[in-house]
């Protein structure tokens, strides 16, 4: 990866709905317009993102979605209504941003929830997009969040029935929706779903548990997944793999791991089948996490891409 380093210039746009949304460019101010988008939904941009570029070459945009990161209102406030807060309200965000910063055209990059994002914007805005690079492939059908929370579950039966428990519901998704806006079960609940989403990566190396208090970051990732997920992203099912055929022309590199039991290799070949001209990656020892391989793939496609 490249060396770290700061941004040169950034801000909170005013897109609406009373939500500012955070940004921030770094590397050459002349140079290739590439966009960042996280996953989560709601997990925000973190500094290491930038190190993937060329800072010669390019010049990075990163962008918190609304309600989480350092945009505003943040979503760990129950205060906060999450009303305007959908995909089609993300993509008309992005398309803000690309003329406040006055950009023609710019690649666009993310992984999991930030792969649907960047396949949605540059399926309804296909010329302002010059090359697509993704990893962690997920188009947010309701089959593939009905995977990811029960049908991993035979993976893990025990924790899979806690989750479950916790949610008092079959429609597990849902009822996490209602409890993380209970005041009196927001907490225990947050707890329980980040506890079944580390359970899913807990076979992949580097796994993590999370400990300590819960901190605004972790509260506004869970409310935001499952706002979204409760929603299938308002995305009819199917929309991103039917669509596909309006990314041909676009360069585009799909990265992704076999082992990953969160977003299952399927979804990165189906698209790859139906994005005329896409170019899959599949590394046979990693899961849904970073790994020394894809972020070689990575590195390789965004340096080529710079030229």
């Amino acid at each position: 990866m490249y060396p770290p380093i700061e941004p040169y210039d950034h801000g909170l746009l005013d897109v609406g709905d009373g939500h500012r949304v955070y940004w921030e460019t770094c590397g050459n101010p002349a140079g290739k317009p590439a966009l960042v988008l996280h996953g989560g939904p709601g997990q925000g941009c973190a500094p290491g993102m930038r190190r993937m570029f060329d800072p010669a070459r390019y010049r990075v945009v990163l962008v918190d979605q609304r309600g989480c990161g350092r945009s505003l209102p943040h979503a760990s406030d129950p205060a906060t209504s999450l009303r305007h807060n959908t995909t089609g309200h993300l993509v008309a965000d992005l398309e803000r941003l690309r003329a406040h910063l006055g950009v023609e055209r710019w690649l666009v990059t993310g992984g999991s929830w930030g792969a649907t994002l960047a396949l949605v914007y540059a399926e309804r805005f296909p010329h302002r997009v010059s090359e697509i690079v993704l990893s962690a492939i997920s188009t947010t059908r309701r089959s593939e969040i009905d995977w990811l929370y029960r049908g991993a579950g035979r993976f893990f039966p025990e924790a899979w029935q806690r989750f479950r428990d916790g949610a008092g519901d079959d429609d597990v998704v849902r009822a996490y929706a209602r409890l993380v806006n209970d005041p009196g079960e927001r907490d225990r609940a947050a707890r329980a779903w980040i506890a079944w989403e580390e359970t899913v990566l807990s076979l992949e190396p580097g796994a993590e548990v999370h400990s300590g208090p819960l901190d605004d970051a972790a509260l506004a990732f869970v409310r935001l997944t499952t706002h979204y997920y409760a929603n299938a992203g308002w995305l009819d099912e199917g929309a991103v793999l039917r669509d596909a055929g309006r990314l041909a022309g676009i360069p585009g590199v799909l990265i992704h791991g076999r082992l990953d039991l969160s977003c299952p290799v399927t979804t990165a070949w189906e698209l790859a089948r139906a994005w005329p001209g896409a170019e899959l990656l599949v590394d046979d020892r990693s899961g849904h996490r970073a790994s020394d391989v894809k972020r070689a793939w990575k590195l390789a496609a965004l340096d080529r891409f710079a030229r």
